[in-house]
């Protein structure tokens, strides 16, 4: 289907940079090409190509809290209010933001993530919004592994699964409070400076933002700080930050993890989840990161850890 979208896709992103038909000289990429999410550039001018289930009204929503003046600031406006439809796929438009440099983990923008996060959570839910994304998007990710077929990995990915509450794997609706307005797939990827290069950061993409559970926007990198993946200095940087800005996710003081720990490993097995898949799809082994998620999904607790090293242990 992606071979399809991409050449009328292209076409579409340079309509959208320019409106009267005229000629130009702005290079054009494809960002990324997944059934999930096709993503081109022309110029300054982004398109996006949604999952074919993507519901548009649900995602017309999403886009008028992205265009919100209250969220000036948080989340890249959408160029246009509502989406098009294309080879059966809503598509979007954006500007064009230059994201985090994976070559440069050191310069990762930890702070102005955690700040703009707390901004997001704090800011009243817009009535009518969908419920946010992750527990359904984690559930999505234990499908693709099964669907993959046997492993020798999967058994203690599939057996954390099974500890997680039932709103964790999306199989019930998640807990009334805490309640905010949520990102849904917080990682690094979707920061992006806009105006590129010197503008300041901008949270991207959103397909799973909606109402629910603030912790699991701060569950990835809690997730990683509790496998070893992610530094101590970068997860307190971090969870620091989003304290000072006010963020409701956790508590101001003392231990984040009551509140943390089952999102934290929800996100552990739906890393999981994705790796084993991947592996077996390019039929190559896990590597070193990706068992250390696997291992971490071994050594859980069928009761929540006191502390991250406890998690982690």
């Amino acid at each position: 289907m992606t071979a399809d979208v991409l050449p009328a896709l292209t076409a579409r992103a340079r309509g959208a940079a320019h409106p009267g038909g005229a000629a130009c000289a702005h290079a054009e990429a494809v960002l990324a090409d997944r059934a999930d999410g096709t993503v081109v550039r022309h110029g300054d001018t982004v398109a996006k190509a949604h999952d074919s289930g993507t519901d548009p009204r649900e995602l017309s929503r999403r886009l008028a809290v992205a265009a919100h003046p209250g969220l000036s600031g948080v989340l890249l406006p959408p160029l246009h209010p509502a989406p098009v439809t294309l080879h059966g796929r809503p598509v979007t438009f954006w500007p064009y933001g230059t994201p985090v440099d994976p070559e440069t983990p050191e310069a990762a923008p930890w702070e102005e993530a955690a700040v703009l996060l707390a901004r997001l959570h704090r800011t009243p839910v817009p009535a009518g919004l969908p419920v946010m994304r992750g527990p359904a998007k984690a559930a999505r990710a234990i499908g693709r592994l099964t669907a993959a077929g046997p492993h020798p990995a999967a058994e203690p990915v599939l057996r954390a699964w099974a500890g997680l509450p039932p709103w964790a794997r999306a199989e019930a609706p998640m807990p009334a409070a805490p309640t905010a307005l949520c990102h849904g797939d917080l990682h690094l990827g979707q920061l992006v400076r806009h105006p590129a290069a010197t503008g300041p950061w901008l949270l991207i993409d959103v397909d799973d933002l909606g109402h629910g559970v603030p912790a699991w926007d701060l569950a990835r990198p809690a997730a990683w700080y509790a496998c070893g993946l992610l530094p101590p200095d970068e997860w307190t940087r971090f969870l620091t930050a989003y304290r000072q800005a006010g963020g409701p996710a956790v508590p101001a003081e003392g231990d984040p993890w009551p509140a943390l720990d089952v999102p934290a490993r929800a996100l552990t097995v739906q890393t999981a989840a994705l790796a084993i898949a991947k592996s077996v799809a390019a039929g190559r082994p896990l590597d070193e990161v990706q068992q250390a998620v696997v291992d971490a999904c071994d050594r859980m607790a069928p009761r929540p850890p006191e502390s991250a090293r406890d998690h982690a242990k």
